[in-house]
């Protein structure tokens, strides 16, 4: 079990609860009263916590190794999920991953970034960092929705796209450039969820749609906070100060107008209840979906273009 940091209050008071339930259980002591006090202050101190959390600390959850993939939810929301391999070009990046599913009874094209559970599993899905293959793949797949009417779904949790010299050299900018202007042109309804990372082109590769959800505990933002303050201040270790003034929260960006939902996680985040966290999206994506459905191909690409075109307005002084 991973403790964050902030969480160590809880789990002081966790542990008294433990300590309780042992004492009573080899002494034959009736403890349930002082058990029962201790577990509403664990409960109370959990409301209090994960009501005042500050960016930095969601940047944690966001990261948090036990937090659900995007395996885990399309197992969880979709039925007969057949994976759709390779770019057609050579390679099939694992960062990247998508097929066709049954979603509310319904196909969709859904695609995500995938991030592993241990250390073999991250280096094969490269800790969550696409290549370009990996975005030519996703676009083959955007085009495959597009010639059969299927709606899309991305989830996304990245870090950032592929750093590497090698991405570099077969073109990563290009290729995250590419599905930026032909998601903008997709006559299908696109709903997209930030399900934790969400960091720079990497992120919004797979993020031009007519719907942008994020998770609560879960961050969106154009450079990493550690990135943001190594440039400004020359010291990484500053990255809270950075996530302050970056806005990279779900309810920051659903006020300045960057994302349409911010969706509930269970109290502690994510990872305390797959099921749940999954019911939510699910339900957040046919919302979304239902109200899509009444647009025109035409008008989807129109209110898409809308979307992106309201985001960076300011107003001089």
């Amino acid at each position: 079990m991973v403790v964050l940091d902030f969480e160590k209050p809880i789990i002081d008071i966790q542990n008294k609860i433990d300590e309780l339930k042992k004492l009573s259980e080899n002494n034959g002591l009736d403890l349930e009263s002082q058990i029962q006090s201790f577990e509403q202050q664990a409960e109370d101190k959990k409301k209090e916590l994960y009501s005042t959390l500050k960016p930095s600390q969601k940047l944690q959850i966001s990261r948090h190794p036990e937090r659900p993939k995007f395996l885990d939810y399309v197992n969880l929301m979709c039925e007969n999920f057949v994976e759709l391999h390779g770019d057609r070009e050579g390679m099939d990046d694992r960062a990247i991953i998508g097929g066709i599913a049954k979603f509310d009874s319904k196909p969709v094209m859904i695609i995500g970034i995938q991030k592993g559970k241990s250390t073999k599993e991250n280096l094969e899905y490269n800790f969550g960092m696409p290549q370009p293959q990996g975005y030519r793949k996703a676009l083959r797949l955007f085009k495959h929705a597009e010639k059969f009417r299927m709606p899309i779904i991305t989830l996304i949790d990245t870090p950032g796209a592929y750093p590497g010299i090698k991405a570099e050299e077969t073109g990563q900018g290009a290729a995250i450039a590419m599905n930026l202007r032909e998601m903008s042109k997709l006559s299908v309804p696109i709903v997209s969820i930030i399900t934790g990372e969400g960091c720079s082109g990497g992120a919004l590769g797979l993020a031009v749609s007519n719907s942008v959800m994020m998770l609560e505990h879960s961050y969106y933002t154009v450079i990493s906070p550690e990135g943001c303050a190594s440039i400004l201040w020359r010291d990484a270790a500053r990255f809270a100060d950075a996530a302050e003034a970056l806005k990279i929260t779900s309810k920051d960006l659903l006020e300045l107008g960057i994302i349409d939902e911010e969706i509930p996680e269970p109290l502690g985040g994510a990872h305390n209840d797959y099921n749940a966290t999954a019911s939510s999206m699910k339900s957040a994506i046919i919302r979304a979906f239902n109200k899509l459905s009444l647009l025109t191909p035409d008008e989807l690409r129109k209110q898409r273009y809308n979307k992106f075109r309201k985001m960076g307005r300011f107003i001089e002084a």
